[in-house]
């Protein structure tokens, strides 16, 4: 019995030592448009040329962050590998739940301060058209960065040649469903988990306010 715990548990620190790695860099990756976002979106900023080569940098960024739901084919390659019941419920699910929460919770953080931004700005009206542009493109993102292995530097290093195979999926009838699956399927964790976010926030703001609250009284 504890033969095969101790197997177990060198099975279980070798599947989290070896997704960690990647793990850790896609991770990465989907919080650099969130902390750009910090920096873009404040109230008051001015738009310089700066400002807007970072929002380029934002938008090229935006896509890692909703692709970490596609690692959901590691795991299923993992379940498969694996014959543990225990290990597949205790280590590998939750391993990935976190980070796929970690990496999604950071694109609805990086919209909703968009979308503050422009309140802020008068432009209310624009915010859920913009959530469905950016939505599209990173659909478009995530595909070229599963299928055609693509990633962000390409839009810089390669500009011609992602466009060119960008026209070429969107033209070809598999590549587009693909694309509009992906397009639902962000739209529709985005619009849950952006309810989900805002009530906790608010909840945040007026615990924070009733303790401000009762320090003056």
């Amino acid at each position: 019995m504890a033969a095969q715990l101790m197997d177990g548990l060198g099975v279980a620190q070798q599947a989290l030592a070896w997704n960690s790695r990647w793990m850790l860099w896609n991770t990465f990756l989907a919080i650099v448009p969130w902390g750009l976002s910090l920096c873009l979106f404040r109230q008051g900023r001015g738009r310089s040329l700066l400002w807007w080569g970072s929002l380029a940098a934002f938008v090229a960024f935006l896509p890692n962050a909703p692709y970490v739901l596609t690692d959901v084919i590691h795991l299923v390659n993992d379940i498969r590998r694996e014959s543990s019941i225990w290990l597949i419920s205790l280590v590998l699910l939750p391993q990935y739940l976190l980070f796929m929460l970690v990496g999604f919770g950071a694109y609805v953080l990086s919209l909703i301060n968009l979308g503050h931004y422009l309140k802020a700005e008068g432009r209310s009206r624009l915010v859920f058209s913009v959530e469905l542009f950016l939505h599209a493109l990173s659909a478009i993102g995530v595909y070229l960065g599963r299928f055609e292995r693509f990633n962000s530097w390409d839009f810089v290093a390669n500009p011609y040649t992602v466009l060119d195979r960008t026209v070429d999926n969107l033209a070809a009838k598999q590549p587009l469903m693909v694309i509009a699956t992906t397009f639902l399927v962000i739209a529709g964790l985005y619009w849950l988990m952006k309810r989900v976010t805002v009530a906790l926030l608010l909840q945040r703001q007026y615990a924070e306010e009733m303790g401000r609250r009762q320090l003056r009284e």
